[in-house]
């Protein structure tokens, strides 16, 4: 009798990459039979996976009841909290992201995958402290791991989809284009296409769970420098595009509210790494256990083209 596995957010970008590697996965599809939660099952996504033999169940966070019959009878559930903005952000998340993984040790599920990040203020001694979001993940990770309930843990490096929107190239005045940050081009960053690639690295957590047991898989496909990642998307392109560090200042310009938190998240990558010292080891590490191969960004930037302005 396959294992029901619950994936919370599968019409997003890392529930929905799941759902697709283990459809299209012989043996997975073969242990797991999915249930797809989502906020809106009325929806367009959430409509076509019903037609893929999907049972699709309604599941929102701030809904401790749904979060029951989400996960009722369930083996196996891949859960991620969605980050909000304001005061209370931080003890918002973690508050939902511990009811879940409560509701989940009540229902008498056997396993949990979390996604999840580093806790910045932590790694940083306390120089960094606005990466609320960062924080929350992390500290639902260690609740995770108190539970009497076993766990494994995805966590994504920055996402390649983001220089399609507000991190991509901007025009300038001389016909060309620029990557901006308040970072050095020397500055490193690990990349993943999340829609492509979130289901390999944890479709090898769900083909050997006691394997990857208490494991976290550092989720990219390489890690870049800035001046690199603007030289891929230069020659995948045929755009001239260069990298330029800018002031804090002048990049919070036209940023939203929570540019702030945005500033402290890449200056903090760039003194400690995203995932700390041993970030290109971690990474590696990834790659090599993931379940099929992953996309480097001139692979994903060769299948989705950027669209300049």
């Amino acid at each position: 009798m396959p294992r029901v596995l619950a994936v919370f957010g599968a019409t997003g970008q890392q529930g929905g990459s799941i759902v697709s590697h283990v459809l299209k996965d012989a043996e997975l599809s073969r242990q797991y039979k999915i249930r797809a939660l989502t906020r809106d099952p009325s929806n367009t996504s959430a409509q076509a996976l019903t037609k893929l033999d999907v049972e699709v169940v309604q599941a929102d966070l701030n809904d401790a009841l749904s979060l029951h019959d989400a996960m009722k009878g369930a083996h196996t559930v891949f859960a991620l909290t969605i980050p909000t903005f304001g005061p209370n952000a931080k003890v918002q998340e973690v508050t939902r992201g511990k009811a879940m993984a409560d509701i989940a040790v009540a229902e008498g599920l056997q396993y949990i995958i979390f996604s999840t990040l580093p806790h910045v203020t932590t790694v940083s001694g306390g120089k960094y402290t606005k990466v609320a979001a960062w924080d929350a993940q992390a500290e639902i990770e260690e609740y995770i791991r108190s539970l009497p309930i076993k766990s494994a843990f995805f966590s994504p490096g920055s996402f390649m989809r983001n220089y399609q929107t507000i991190m991509g190239p901007r025009p300038t005045e001389s016909g060309s284009y620029v990557i901006s940050r308040p970072v050095s081009p020397k500055s490193q960053l690990p990349l993943i296409d999340t829609a492509g690639d979130t289901g390999k690295y944890v479709g090898a957590i769900l083909a050997e769970p006691d394997k990857y047991e208490g494991k976290v898989f550092c989720a990219a496909s390489a890690v870049y420098s800035m001046e690199q990642i603007a030289q891929i998307v230069s020659k995948v392109s045929g755009k001239t595009v260069t990298f330029e560090q800018v002031s804090a200042e002048s990049f919070l310009q036209g940023l939203p509210p929570w540019g702030s938190m945005l500033i402290e998240m890449m200056l903090f990558q760039q003194e400690f790494g995203y995932y700390g010292p041993r970030t290109k080891e971690l990474v590696a590490w990834a790659v090599g256990n993931a379940r099929g191969k992953v996309h480097t960004f001139e692979e994903y930037l060769t299948e989705q083209p950027l669209q300049f302005q």
